[in-house]
């Protein structure tokens, strides 16, 4: 990740030396955190070497000060990624009718989380959980971040949005000997309506609103 064209090196090095003197912590400690000889973080400082600071050790600096980590040269990107949330529901119970995929608003992600979760720019969505043919896991009102680039479910399976027909549901999908296989994990829910499935993407993320 490159430096902020907003800061120099010499604006990160002083960046840090003063939180450092502000939390009434050494260079040496910061480095032996951060797994480094005493003397990395005096040199980066003081001598410009390295000439910018690892991605790791950036952020567990910048997260051991509670800062943002474009104050110790990470790029803007390193900012929230905006992921689209959808007006459609992905039934968990009998089945949604697919509408136009319409965008009501965005969800605000923590970059470093979604890289975790390997999401890409332009190919997440967020989509409301309707029904409770997945409970106790996903509940009726959830919402789930989408990775729309993984449609290729493993033989072990995994949470899918999929599409049969004219049907939106969120449900386990595996790839057996003869296909496609979705299943409920609620033994109670109905059965999954037969016929092709399309894969929509892989739930890689739940969010529960409090009640």
């Amino acid at each position: 990740m490159p430096i902020s064209e907003a800061m120099s090196g010499s604006e990160i090095r002083a960046t840090l030396q003063a939180l450092a003197e502000q939390a009434g912590v050494s260079l040496a400690a910061l480095s032996r955190m951060l797994g480094r000889n005493e003397a990395y973080l005096h040199q980066f400082v003081h001598r410009g070497s390295p000439r910018m600071l690892a991605e790791g050790d950036r952020r567990q600096l910048a997260e051991f000060f509670g800062i943002a980590e474009t104050r110790l040269g990470a790029s803007v990107e390193a900012g929230p990624m905006l992921v689209r949330r959808l007006a459609v529901a992905a039934s968990a119970g009998p089945g949604a009718t697919v509408d136009d995929e319409v965008m009501i608003g965005v969800e605000a992600l923590d970059r470093q989380l979604a890289r975790r979760l390997g999401l890409h720019e332009g190919a997440a969505s967020v989509i409301r959980v309707r029904g409770d043919s997945m409970a106790p896991g996903l509940m009726d009102g959830d919402h789930l971040v989408v990775d729309q680039q993984d449609v290729r479910p493993p033989a072990r399976g995994g949470l899918y949005i999929i599409r049969i027909g004219e049907v939106l549901m969120v449900k386990r999908l595996r790839a057996g000997p003869e296909g496609l296989v979705a299943s409920s994990d609620n033994p109670a829910a109905p059965p999954v309506p037969q016929g092709p499935i399309t894969v929509i993407g892989r739930v890689v993320w739940q969010m529960r609103l409090p009640s």
